[in-house]
């Protein structure tokens, strides 16, 4: 690999890591936010979601941006994007406009994650399993070390440092992308004059307007109806109309040629079906987890943001460790030992956030997260091979779009389950209810992962 293929990787590398850096440095900033603007954990939550919904929006359409406009362009402009929000969100003199420059930083950080990989699979030809596992190591790596960053940022300085961190790596990123990433090729004929409505067509912004207020609406009347604390007839019509939204959104769907999420292939493969929604709970154990605990260890137990992000980076390495060791397990025996090992895992993990106390010695807290972290990397592996395996060739690309929605929803829905739990305030009773419901969710996931060992004495026999 010669010396301006290094630096094209770089370049990228230093745009696609932005976006998991700052969805995971948000956990340890959360206590610290709600105290700033005198918030409950259920209205201060809204940064968690609006960050993963734009997210789960972006990626995609910003991929199909790509083929009309330029990959090269969409890199840089989402370069500039995340510029301009991380500069202006420490400004921000309510939480309102908060959420708005969180919004505009996903959209931003998303347009570089979408074309990213594009970017070095076209570009560099030798070495190209080398160089997109190089890219791999950045986004997880990113996220991995995302809460201890953010702990020592806040720590030292303030809450905006999760914001202005940015400014060195999007500077960096741009000069570097801007000399070393081709330019594009000159629009063909067919998409030079593709007209307005054949774009909202393919992008299906029919679907995804009705799949945002479904959402929101569905997500503003259960926190809504939480924080009152009893049942009242605003809240329960904002949730009714996204219910009827998001019913809609499934109608539609279902005829779209182009649709945003493609419900009819969930129904056409049962199996890639159940993956997806075993990967949906997975990362619904993560991540409630991986932003609960933070709150919990600074609101309960007091501890410092920078003591927090240190333990929270047990979370993260052994994720980051486990993940190319599972794949040598998974490639010998398949996804299915690995994921029943994961759901064990997560299973004890859970079980100790039931008998988790105020005075429990911090080595535990270590423990559990180790645990939940090396589950994790083998779900991460497991999961991928599990989907590649029933899903048909011919579907991979659709297939690995589908997958990451699943995760992202899974991420809301633990967003969600935490705001709903904990409501105003967290408490050391909200938490070890918390641990009541994963631990459910874990065993669930154990007796799914016996489908994937069945499934491999099957290809044996």
């Amino acid at each position: 690999m010669n010396a301006r293929s290094r630096w094209l990787m770089i370049s990228v590398g230093l745009g696609i890591l932005l976006n998991p850096l700052n969805s995971s440095m948000i956990s340890v900033a959360i206590a610290r936010l709600q105290k700033v603007y005198q918030l409950d954990f259920t209205e201060v939550s809204w940064i968690i979601f609006s960050f993963y919904i734009a997210s789960a929006i972006a990626q995609p359409v910003m991929g199909k941006a790509s083929d009309l406009f330029g990959r090269r362009k969409i890199f840089l402009t989402g370069l500039v994007v995340a510029f301009v929000a991380s500069l202006l969100a420490p400004l921000s003199p309510t939480f309102g406009w908060l959420i708005v420059f969180r919004i505009v930083q996903s959209i931003g950080t998303s347009m570089m994650v979408a074309v990213g990989m594009a970017i070095v699979r076209i570009h560099i030809t030798e070495k190209q399993a080398t160089a997109l596992s190089v890219m791999s190591i950045f986004l997880s790596g990113a996220a991995a070390i995302g809460p201890f960053i953010g702990g020592v940022l806040i720590q030292w300085w303030d809450w905006s440092a999760i914001f202005l961190v940015n400014i060195p790596f999007v500077v960096t990123s741009f000069v570097l992308a801007w000399r070393m990433i081709p330019k594009d090729e000159p629009p063909t004929s067919v998409t030079s004059q593709m007209s307005f409505r054949k774009w909202y067509d393919l992008i299906d912004a029919t679907g995804i307007l009705l799949f945002i207020v479904g959402l929101v609406a569905l997500l503003v009347g259960l926190l809504s109806a939480k924080s009152s604390g009893h049942v009242s007839l605003g809240p329960v019509i904002i949730g009714l109309i996204g219910l009827f939204a998001l019913v809609a959104f499934v109608r539609h769907e279902l005829k779209a040629a182009s649709p945003f999420i493609p419900l009819r292939t969930f129904a056409k493969y049962p199996e890639m079906t159940w993956v997806n929604i075993e990967f949906m709970l997975v990362n619904v154990l993560y991540y409630s987890l991986f932003f609960g605990l933070p709150s919990y260890l600074q609101m309960v137990r007091h501890v410092s943001e920078s003591h927090t992000g240190i333990l929270m980076l047990s979370l993260g390495l052994c994720s980051l460790i486990v993940s190319p060791l599972a794949g040598r397990w998974i490639d010998k025996s398949g996804p299915g030992p690995a994921l029943l090992t994961s759901g064990i895992l997560m299973t004890l993990g859970s079980v100790w956030m039931v008998t988790m106390n105020p005075t429990s010695p911090v080595i535990s807290v270590c423990v559990s997260l180790a645990a939940f972290g090396v589950g994790n990397g083998l779900n991460n592996v497991g999961m991928q091979v599990a989907l590649f395996k029933s899903s048909p060739k011919e579907m991979i690309g659709v297939a690995s779009g589908v997958f990451m929605t699943s995760r992202y929803l899974g991420t809301i829905l633990s967003s969600l389950l935490l705001g709903i739990i904990m409501g105003g305030k967290f408490s050391a009773g909200g938490f070890r209810l918390l641990g009541v419901i994963l631990s459910v969710i874990a065993l669930s996931l154990v007796c799914m992962s016996w489908r994937h060992r069945n499934s491999r004495q099957l290809e044996e026999s």
